[in-house]
C-alpha cells in the first residue's frame, strides 16, 4: 500500500480509501466492522463517510453509517486512522435533517460538527467536507448548467470563517468539497487566501473510466490551487467490475434502488464496460483490477474511494493497489476512452 498526503497538508493517507455508503443499507454493522478490520490490516488507514449516508437517503436511517463506525472507532487507536465525513448541501429536500434547513451556514455546520462527533464517537473529524455545494450546481449525473436554477446562498467566505472557527477549536483539521466544479475549487481556494481562512485540500468527485470530465478543467484546478482528488466511483456504480457484462449481478443498488444510478443508464455506458472488460481479460486483470488501477495512476488523484457489500468485493477492489499499468494496458484503454468518450458524465 502506497500513502499520499493530501493538497498541502500534513495527512497521508492510503492510496486506497474505505467508502461506507452501504453500511446501515446493505451492510449489517457485524459485516460493516469486518470490512473496517480487513481494511486496516491491509495498510488502509482512510475512512470516508458522510452524515447523510447510508444510501440511498432515508429519514430512517439517517445517520446510521457513523454511528457503525463510530462503535468500531471506539476501539481503535485513533491518530492511526483518518476519518472524512461530510454536511450535506441545501437543494435537495431533505426534510429529516435539521428540520429540511440545509444551508451550509454557521448554525447547520456547528450542528452537523457535533452530531458527527457524536456518532462517530471521537473528538475530531480529519477532514470535513461539504457533500455537495450551497450553491445550485448541475450534480449527481446533470452535465448542463442553468441559470434558471439559481437559489439564495450562503457566501463561501461566511461558510469558510465557520470551518476556521473549528479548526482552531480542534473539531475538524482539515476542510474539503465534493461534487465541486472548477469555478468552485478556484473560488474557495482564492478566498481563503485572501481572507487568511482554512484552505480546501481536497475535492471528492466521481471518477471512473466511465466519466473522465476530471481531466480537463477540473484537473487544472487542481493543479493550480494544490487540491488532491478523491475519487468516488472508480466501477461506476459497479458497472466496470464486470458483473453486468456476465449475466445477471444479484443485489446490486442498480437493480434495488430505482433511479438511484441514473447518469451511469445513458447510452453506450453498457458497451464502454463491456470493451474496458476486454482490455482487463486481455492482459489477464479482472475488470476491477483494470478500472481501480487506473483511477489510481492519474497524478491527481490523492486517494481511489471503494466500496464493497460483500468481504470478497473488497479483498478484489484492495487487491488492485497492487497492479501497476503498463503503457501498453494504458494505450488500449485510451482506444477505448476514443470510441466511447465519457458515456457516464
Amino acid at each position: 500500500m502506497q500513502y499520499h498526503s493530501l493538497g498541502e497538508s500534513n495527512l497521508s493517507v492510503s492510496e486506497i480509501c474505505l467508502g461506507t455508503m452501504t453500511f446501515g443499507q446493505q451492510n449489517t454493522i457485524e459485516e460493516a466492522h469486518q470490512q473496517l478490520d480487513y481494511a486496516i490490516d491491509q495498510g488502509v488507514n482512510f475512512i470516508d463517510t458522510a452524515e447523510m449516508y447510508p444510501v440511498p437517503p432515508r429519514a430512517e436511517t439517517y445517520g446510521i453509517t457513523e454511528t457503525y463506525i463510530g462503535e468500531w472507532l471506539k476501539h481503535q487507536q485513533r491518530d492511526r486512522v483518518i476519518v472524512a465525513t461530510k454536511i450535506i448541501g441545501a437543494g435537495r429536500g431533505f426534510k429529516w435533517v435539521r428540520s429540511g434547513n440545509n444551508h451550509v451556514d454557521q448554525s447547520n455546520i456547528l450542528q452537523a460538527v457535533d452530531d458527527s462527533l457524536k456518532r462517530l464517537q471521537t473528538d475530531y473529524i480529519d477532514l470535513y467536507q461539504i457533500h455537495w455545494s450551497d450553491r445550485y450546481v448541475p450534480i449527481f449525473g446533470q452535465t448542463v448548467f442553468d441559470p434558471e436554477r439559481e437559489r439564495g446562498t450562503v457566501p463561501i467566505s461566511e461558510q469558510l470563517a465557520v470551518f476556521d472557527e473549528l479548526i482552531k477549536a480542534g473539531k475538524i483539521r482539515y476542510l474539503g468539497v465534493s461534487n465541486e466544479t472548477p469555478w468552485g475549487i478556484t473560488t474557495f481556494s482564492y478566498l481563503a487566501k485572501q481572507l487568511g481562512l482554512p484552505k480546501i485540500i481536497t475535492v471528492q468527485n466521481a471518477y471512473n473510466l466511465l466519466n473522465r470530465v476530471f481531466d480537463s478543467a477540473l484537473a487544472e484546478a487542481c493543479y493550480r490551487e494544490k487540491v488532491s482528488l478523491l475519487a468516488y466511483s472508480p466501477l461506476g456504480f459497479g458497472l466496470l467490475s464486470g458483473k453486468y457484462v456476465q449475466g445477471d449481478p444479484g443485489q446490486t443498488r442498480i437493480t434495488l434502488f430505482d433511479r438511484f444510478a441514473q447518469r451511469y443508464l445513458k447510452p453506450r455506458v453498457n458497451e464502454a464496460a463491456e470493451a474496458y472488460a476486454k482490455v482487463a481479460q486481455r492482459f489477464g486483470l479482472s475488470p476491477a483490477e483494470l478500472a481501480i488501477s487506473f483511477v489510481r495512476s492519474r497524478w491527481f488523484v490523492g486517494s481511489t474511494i471503494i466500496g464493497a457489500t460483500t468481504l470478497e468485493q473488497l479483498k478484489e477492489n484492495i487487491n488492485a493497489a497492487q497492479v501497476e499499468l503498463t503503457p501498453e494496458m494504458l494505450k488500449a484503454i485510451d482506444e477505448v476512452f476514443t470510441a466511447f468518450p465519457n458515456p457516464a458524465p
